[in-house]
C-alpha cells in the first residue's frame, strides 16, 4: 500500500509539472531570433497543417498495406416471403414447400479473403512510400520558408525599433541645433532662413518617426502571426541586434561543401519522378492476373413465424465454402496499351523536368552565393560610410554653432548622414535575407 501511494504521488508530481509546462509555454511572451523560429516551426497553422499531412500520408500508407491482408466480413440476410407462389401446410415442417418458400428466411455469413497476387497492389504500396516522402519534403520545404519569413519579420522589427532610436537622436541632434540657432538669430548674428533650414529637417524627421512608429506596430503584429500568437497579446523580441549582425555576416566555408542535391525542390522533382514512374507501373501491371482467395461459412434459418427464428430449438442450415479466383485481362480494346503509353509520356516529361530543376537550382545557387558574398561586402562598405557620415556630421555640428558653417552645409551633411543610416539599414536586411535564402537552398538546419 505504502509503495501505491509513492506511486501515485510520483504520478501526481510528474502530471503537474507536464501542466505547469504548457502553462508557461501558452504563457512565453519573449523570444530571441532563436526561440521565435522553434516557437513557429510548432505553432505556425502552416507548418500544423503540413504535420497533418503526413498524419494522413501514414494513414494512407497503412490502407495500401491492410488491403493485402485478410479481410473479414460479416453479412445477415433476411428475407420475408409476403406472398407465396404455392402455400404449404404451416402445421408441418417436414413440408417441401415450406423449405422452398419459407415465410421468413434468416441467412448469417461469415467471408475471409485473401489477395494472393495483384501488380497493382505491389505498386500501390511503392506509391504510398513515395507519398509518405513527399509530405515529409513538403514540410520540410513548409520549414525552411516559415524560418525565411520569420527571420525576415523578426529583422524588420528590430531594425525599426532601432530606426526609430536613431530618429530619435537625430531629432534631439536637430532640437539642440534649432535652440543655438534660434537664439544666434535673435542677437541678429544670423539670419532667419538658419532656423527655417532646421526646422524643415525637424518636420521631416518628426514625420519619418510617426511612420516608424506605426511600422513597428505592424512588424510585431506580423511576427505574432507568423508564431501562432492572438494578436492582443504582448510580446518582447529580445535578442540584440548586433549580435544577430555578427552571426549572420560571415563566409562560411560549409556553403561550400553542400549541394542543390539537398535542396527540397530537387527531392520534391525526384518524388514526382519516382511517382510517374510509379504510374507507368501500375498500367503494365494490369495485364497482369489478379489470384485471391475466399473462405465462406453460413447459416440458413427457415421458419413460418419470425419469432421462432430466434427460438433455442430453431434449425440451422449450415456450409462452408472455399476457393480461389483469377482475373485475366484479355482484350480491352487497346485502352490499356493508350493508358500505359500515357503514363510513359508524362515519366519522361517528369525527367525532363527533373534535369532542367537540378540545372537551374545550381544555377540559383551560384547567383545567391555571389549575392550573399556582394551583401555582406556592401554592408562592411555602409558600416563604414555610416562611421564617416557621423564624424562629418559631427564636425559640421561643431561649426555651425561656431558660426562657421551654414545652416544649408549643417543640412547637406544631415541629409547625408540620415541616407547612410537608411542605407546600412538595408544593407543589414539584405545581407540576413541572403544567408536565409542560401541556407534554405542548400538546406542547411
Amino acid at each position: 500500500m505504502k509503495k501505491l501511494n509513492i506511486l501515485y504521488l510520483f504520478l501526481a508530481s510528474s502530471l503537474v509539472g507536464f501542466a505547469q509546462e504548457i502553462v508557461e509555454e501558452e504563457q512565453k511572451t519573449s523570444f530571441n531570433l532563436n526561440e521565435a523560429i522553434s516557437y513557429a516551426k510548432i505553432h505556425n497553422r502552416n507548418i500544423q497543417n503540413a504535420v497533418a499531412g503526413i498524419q494522413a500520408a501514414e494513414e494512407q500508407k497503412w490502407e495500401a498495406i491492410s488491403i493485402g491482408l485478410p479481410q473479414l466480413n460479416g453479412k445477415i440476410d433476411y428475407t420475408a416471403n409476403l406472398k407465396k407462389p404455392i402455400e404449404g401446410d404451416p402445421n408441418n415442417p417436414a413440408d417441401p414447400v415450406n423449405f422452398f418458400f419459407p415465410s421468413n428466411n434468416l441467412t448469417p455469413s461469415l467471408t475471409v479473403t485473401q489477395l494472393i497476387f495483384d501488380g497493382s497492389y505491389i505498386v500501390g504500396l511503392q506509391a504510398s512510400k513515395v507519398f509518405l516522402d513527399i509530405s515529409k519534403n513538403y514540410k520540410d520545404k513548409t520549414d525552411n520558408e516559415i524560418e525565411q519569413i520569420v527571420v525576415n519579420a523578426y529583422m524588420t522589427a528590430l531594425l525599426t525599433d532601432e530606426s526609430i532610436l536613431i530618429l530619435e537622436k537625430n531629432i534631439k541632434n536637430i532640437e539642440d541645433n534649432l535652440k543655438e540657432a534660434t537664439a544666434v538669430v535673435a542677437n541678429g548674428l544670423a539670419e532667419e532662413e538658419s532656423v527655417e533650414q532646421l526646422q524643415l529637417t525637424l518636420t521631416n524627421l518628426e514625420n519619418s518617426m510617426r511612420n516608424y512608429e506605426v511600422l513597428a506596430d505592424v512588424s510585431n503584429g506580423y511576427v505574432k502571426l507568423l508564431l501562432g500568437i492572438d494578436s492582443e497579446t504582448t510580446i518582447t523580441l529580445s535578442d540584440n541586434l548586433e549580435n544577430l549582425i555578427s552571426e549572420y555576416v560571415t563566409l562560411e566555408s560549409e556553403f561550400e561543401q553542400n549541394s542543390i542535391f539537398n535542396n527540397i525542390d530537387y527531392k520534391i522533382a525526384v518524388n514526382e519522378t519516382e511517382s510517374k514512374e510509379l504510374l507507368y507501373k501500375l498500367e503494365k501491371a494490369k495485364y497482369l492476373p489478379s489470384i485471391s482467395a475466399f473462405l465462406n461459412t453460413n447459416a440458413q434459418g427457415l421458419n413460418e413465424e419470425f419469432g421462432g427464428l430466434f427460438d433455442s430449438n430453431q434449425d440451422w442450415l449450415t456450409s462452408t465454402s472455399a476457393g480461389v479466383s483469377l482475373s485475366i485481362p484479355i482484350f480491352t480494346s487497346f485502352n490499356i496499351r493508350s493508358q500505359k503509353r500515357r503514363a510513359k509520356i508524362n515519366w519522361e516529361i517528369s525527367e525532363n523536368t527533373l534535369k532542367d530543376t537540378e540545372q537551374q537550382l545550381k544555377l540559383d545557387l551560384k547567383k545567391v552565393r555571389s549575392e550573399y558574398i556582394l551583401a555582406a561586402q556592401t554592408y562592411e562598405n555602409r558600416k563604414q560610410n555610416l562611421e564617416l557620415a557621423e564624424k562629418i556630421e559631427r564636425k559640421n555640428s561643431v561649426k555651425f554653432s561656431e558660426g562657421m558653417a551654414s545652416s544649408i552645409d549643417l543640412r547637406t551633411v544631415q541629409v547625408q548622414l540620415y541616407d547612410s543610416q537608411q542605407q546600412y539599414i538595408e544593407s543589414i536586411i539584405d545581407v540576413i535575407n541572403k544567408k536565409v535564402e542560401l541556407k534554405n537552398l542548400l538546406n542547411i538546419k
